[in-house]
């Protein structure tokens, strides 16, 4: 086996009382494509500078394989003095990287490299940071959250490019669909400790899921242990001194160890404060466009929201996705059309601008307004201590400046914000921001529950496919069309990604384009399904009857919660099944409903 290029034993620092991190080995070799998972606050930032020798830890060892590259990528990149994008891209190259690759990536991820880094909108700043990031062809590349504040196309051409690198890659993200594409192998950061497994992360949760099981049953004996111990100790003392005192002596350890426990951090208790239910129709827009200037953002497009739809917006960063939802909801008017809106409506917004919030005032300050130690939750007063619980902020945060605050802190605060007030209409701009994969899951469950309706734009494709039912995406020049389904299902649909349909095409382009139409042209022979095609429509249904009963066989098997302590090779392979059965399940639906909507097409 390859030496590591990166290794890390016995990492720990430690911020006040509790370690951060206590004891952390992590190992990196040649190719490996490693997705570090752990909660907000558990370290994986401070692991991954550690890694990149930006932080010192107060114990451990770090070794770089000499001659390795290795290139970081931090969430709030630093500019410094840089005048453009490309100068701020070309100062991360050394001596022998190519230079090309600087404009070459800056224009492949929509920049000139003449932009001022200090008027970059987020998504710009975070693209300018990948390509310095991506320019020098590193052997190791560190990327935190790498997919914030990118639009869907952005991160699928992001996949791409690291798919096809041969560097090795340590992952941190919030983005299920981007890990378990790119990931290897899994290395889980909890309570201080690191577990790693050779299995990318689309298998991580069901073995997550086992860990904490199995931690739970050797707890409960503990705790039994103990019980009995005591009982002992009351009633059953003999007169064997020796005996005693070593038994003694373990009751007392048994305690330690159940004393110095740290148990897996709560979920968020995330719920909406519902008002009074609306009428059955929402929004209504007949028609409606809007432009600003000479480019047209909004042109004649018309939908029907109803109560308990849950309806997401996608698209490139600027195709117009705010400016369609201040038009959906009544912030704005449009140029021509119109916007019915129901009656009894209350509308609560997630705005993804985290910059609103004052940075010098307190998490408890933002929360109450200022007034008090209360917050309004629903209309009715709660102490702000008891609602800051509820998304997982301690008692002793509610002095702390909001500038201090992690990206993932600040996304449950404004969460807090915007689910105190009573509504039956959601408006959700980026809710899932910086926020880990546990309190995606309960926001989740959240908007599942949540008896209103819905409406969010996001760029997580895993989030979209598990909350929406409808997605309304941008087809070039104003141009918007729904979809029924999730993001997986308009994608089938349109047979296209979103950065071909996304793509303007000019006037004079079109113009070339068209065909002359002239009264003698022939006319073009009807299109007709392939043999192969009308065999795939009539085999598929078998095809994914099989597949889901061998998914129902391999989950049978996985629900079993001793078959890891059991058997280690069984459980490897009935993950490995079930996952391989669940890809092959999803690309034949996903064609078998490409070739059913050509059909019905061809058939009129």
């Amino acid at each position: 086996m390859a030496p590591p290029l990166i290794q890390l034993k016995g990492i720990t620092l430690t911020f006040g009382g509790t370690p951060l991190l206590d004891g952390v080995d992590l190992s990196v070799s040649t190719g490996e494509r490693i997705a570090l998972i752990g909660r907000n606050g558990s370290g994986k930032s401070t692991l991954l500078k550690i890694a990149a020798g930006l932080v010192e830890p107060d114990r451990g060892d770090r070794f770089v394989q000499p001659g390795a590259t290795i290139r970081y990528l931090p969430q709030e990149p630093d500019f410094g003095n840089a005048p453009t994008t490309l100068a701020y891209v070309e100062a991360g190259l050394h001596a022998g990287d190519d230079a090309y690759q600087a404009p070459y990536l800056l224009e492949q991820l929509g920049l000139t490299g003449q932009e001022n880094p200090a008027n970059l909108s987020g998504g710009e700043a975070r693209r300018a940071a990948i390509a310095r990031t991506l320019a020098p062809s590193p052997d190791i590349l560190l990327l935190d959250e790498p997919t914030n504040h990118l639009d869907l196309s952005t991160i699928e051409w992001l996949e791409d490019e690291l798919a096809r690198r041969r560097c090795a890659l340590v992952m941190i993200s919030h983005d299920r669909r981007f890990l378990s594409n790119l990931s290897r192998s899994t290395a889980w950061l909890d309570r201080g400790q690191a577990r790693q497994i050779d299995r990318g992360f689309s298998a991580f949760e069901a073995w997550r899921d086992e860990v904490l099981a199995e931690e739970e049953r050797d707890q409960h004996k503990i705790d039994r242990k103990i019980v009995a111990e005591e009982h002992w100790l009351r009633y059953g003392v003999s007169g064997r001194r020796k005996r005693n005192v070593k038994r003694l002596a373990n009751l007392h350890a048994l305690r330690d160890q159940r004393r110095t426990y740290r148990g897996v951090a709560g979920q968020a208790a995330l719920t909406a404060s519902e008002a009074e239910q609306s009428g059955k129709l929402i929004i209504e827009a007949i028609k409606i466009s809007k432009a600003f200037d000479d480019r047209t953002i909004v042109d004649n497009f018309s939908t029907r929201i109803q109560r308990g739809d849950r309806v997401g917006i996608v698209g490139p960063n600027g195709a117009g996705k705010t400016t369609l939802i201040n038009l959906l909801t009544g912030n704005d008017e449009p140029d021509a059309g119109k916007v019915k809106l129901g009656v009894n409506i209350e509308m609560a917004t997630l705005d993804q601008h985290r910059e609103s919030l004052d940075p010098k005032s307190t998490l408890s300050d933002a929360l109450t307004g200022g007034r008090g130690d209360s917050v309004m939750v629903g209309g009715k007063p709660r102490h702000v201590i008891g609602y800051m619980k509820d998304f997982l902020f301690a008692q002793e945060q509610a002095r702390t400046p909001l500038e201090v605050l992690s990206g993932g802190e600040r996304g449950r605060l404004m969460l807090a914000r915007a689910l105190a007030k009573p509504s039956n209409l959601l408006v959700l701009d980026e809710p899932t921001n910086d926020l880990d994969l546990e309190t995606l899951d309960v926001l989740e469950e959240m908007l599942g529950d949540y008896e209103g309706t819905v409406i969010l734009v996001s760029h997580d494709r895993d989030f979209l496919d598990r909350v929406v039912t409808s997605v309304i995406a941008p087809d070039g020049n104003g141009k918007w069309i729904e979809y029924a389904g999730g993001y997986s299902d308009m994608l089938a649909q349109r047979g296209s990604d979103l950065q071909q349909a996304s793509r303007q095409a000019s006037p004079e382009k079109k113009a070339a384009a068209a065909p002359a139409a002239t009264p003698s042209a022939t006319p073009q022979q009807k299109r007709r399904l392939s043999f192969n095609e009308k065999h795939a429509l009539e085999t598929l249904p078998k095809m994914m009857k099989k597949l889901q009963a061998e998914i129902a066989k391999q989950q049978a098997l996985l629900d079993d919660p001793n078959l890891y302590a059991k058997d280690r090779n069984k459980f490897d392979a009935a993950t490995a099944a079930l996952t391989k059965a669940q890809d092959e399940l999803q690309q034949s639906e996903e064609r078998w409903l490409e070739l059913e909507i050509l059909r019905e097409e061809l058939e009129g």
